[in-house]
C-alpha cells in the first residue's frame, strides 16, 4: 500500500500540510480535492519523489514506477505527438499502436505527425495525458489533467483514461467533483490551513 504518514510542510511561514495521513488504495482511483493552496500538488510531488516533506514519510513507493500529468504539459515541442508518447514506451512499441491511442483521445491523423509546438493547447494536453497513461507505471498522478479541454473533448479523453487506467493505482487531483465521480474515485478533501 502507498501511504503518507504525518506529513507536515511549510512554504516559508505558511503551513500548507499539518500531520496529514493518506492511503492510496491499490488498483483504484483516489481523488484529491480542495481549494487552491491546500497542498494537493505538493502532496503529489512527495509521491513522485520530486520534493520531500518537512516531516513525515511516504511509504510503499520503493521500486514503484511513477508517471504523471502535471499542470503544465512538459512536452518536447520539436517532436510529434507520436514521438512524445514513444519517449516513455519500450522501443519495440509500434508507432501505429501509439497513433491509435492518440486517435482515441481525440487527435486526428494530420495532427499526429506535426511537431507538438504546432498543435492547439487542447491537442497538446491530450498528448501529455496519453504519454502519462501509456507509461509503464505503478502509480499514475493526474494533476488537473482535463483543464483546457473543451466539453466534448474532455468527455472523450476522460472515457479513454478511465478505460486505460482500470485497475491502476491513480491519484486524481481535481476541483471538479463530477470528474471524481466519473472515475468512481474515493474522494479526499483537503482544507486550506
Amino acid at each position: 500500500m502507498i501511504a503518507l504518514r504525518g506529513i507536515r510542510h511549510r512554504f516559508g511561514a505558511q503551513l500548507v500540510l499539518d500531520d496529514l495521513d493518506l492511503d492510496l488504495d491499490e488498483g483504484r482511483v483516489t481523488a484529491l480535492t480542495g481549494p487552491n493552496g491546500s497542498g494537493k500538488t505538493t502532496l503529489s510531488r512527495f509521491l513522485l519523489g520530486l520534493s520531500v516533506p518537512d516531516t513525515g514519510e511516504v511509504r510503499g513507493m520503493d521500486g514503484r514506477r511513477r508517471a504523471a500529468v502535471f499542470q503544465e504539459n512538459r512536452l518536447c515541442e520539436q517532436l510529434s505527438a507520436v514521438g512524445n508518447v514513444r519517449l516513455v514506451l519500450p522501443r519495440s512499441t509500434p508507432s501505429s499502436a501509439v497513433a491509435a491511442d492518440l486517435r482515441r483521445a481525440g487527435l486526428d491523423d494530420p495532427e499526429l505527425a506535426k511537431p507538438v509546438r504546432d498543435l492547439s493547447g487542447g491537442q497538446r494536453r491530450r498528448v501529455a495525458i496519453v504519454r502519462a497513461v501509456l507509461a509503464e507505471a505503478d502509480l499514475l498522478v493526474l494533476d488537473e489533467p482535463f483543464t483546457g479541454l473543451d466539453a466534448l473533448g474532455k468527455v472523450q479523453v476522460m472515457a479513454w483514461v478511465r478505460d486505460r487506467c482500470a485497475g491502476q493505482t491513480t491519484l486524481l487531483i481535481t476541483h471538479d467533483l463530477a470528474e471524481a465521480r466519473w472515475f468512481g474515485a474515493r474522494v479526499v478533501t483537503l482544507a486550506r490551513l
